[in-house]
């Protein structure tokens, strides 16, 4: 990593990669490189950190939480992804956390440093944005109390999500945690362990030897 100039960075980022030379240059003189530890939060749910974090290497994971604590996983993160840029656009407190799975490289954008990358003259660009960004908020919120709305149903979707085809079923090659499965539709572990032991006892899904899942055709 620190072979590399911030320049040669921002080449690898695909949310720069139409920027001519000059435009690339002005990011890569704004950004500041940041190594996050496992376990180590970006940004802060309810928080405010006024910059953009581009994700370099590594994987995090964008989390919601309700008043008692419990997660919900609305997405994975990795190289070439980004979080920050709805605070940033209406400058509200974030939506979500974003937790670093394993250890995570990061290029940072500051406030000031992302308004001078904006184009002048801007001000219809800047109102769309946050039409967007206030429609991306009413989602996530709208994602966070369906998560609390029928567990099977999101179980269900969850793992279809999570697999791809093969002959004609779906499989989940990887090993699926009940943890992880159980933040994802935002249920408790038990909850979860009981609607797998469920699908399972009616033939909907099978357990593979390698810890994955064959999703027979009715679970489609």
């Amino acid at each position: 990593m620190s072979m590399l100039t911030n320049l040669d960075l921002i080449r690898r980022v695909p949310l720069f990669s139409m920027l001519t030379e000059e435009q690339a240059q002005l990011v890569a003189d704004g950004v500041v490189k940041r190594r996050y530890r496992r376990g180590e939060l970006v940004v802060e749910q309810g928080k405010k950190s006024n910059a953009l974090f581009i994700l370099l290497n590594g994987r995090a994971r964008v989390l919601t939480a309700d008043e008692r604590g419990r997660e919900v996983i609305l997405a994975v993160l990795e190289a070439g992804d980004y979080v920050g840029e709805m605070s940033l656009i209406d400058n509200q407190p974030h939506s979500a956390s974003v937790r670093c799975e394993i250890q995570c490289d990061m290029l940072i954008l500051g406030r000031p440093e992302f308004a001078r990358c904006l184009p002048e003259n801007s001000s219809l660009s800047y109102a769309i944005m946050r039409g967007l960004v206030t429609r991306l908020r009413s989602a996530d919120r709208q994602i966070e109390s369906l998560a609390l709305l029928d567990v099977y149903g999101r179980v269900a979707r969850a793992l279809l999500d999570m697999a791809e085809d093969d002959n004609g079923d779906k499989v989940i090659r990887g090993k699926v945690s009940r943890q992880d499965l159980a933040k994802i539709v935002g249920a408790s572990r038990e909850m979860v362990s009981r609607v797998m032991k469920d699908l399972t006892e009616r033939g909907v899904i099978e357990n593979l030897d390698t810890g994955g899942l064959r999703l027979k055709n009715r679970a489609a």
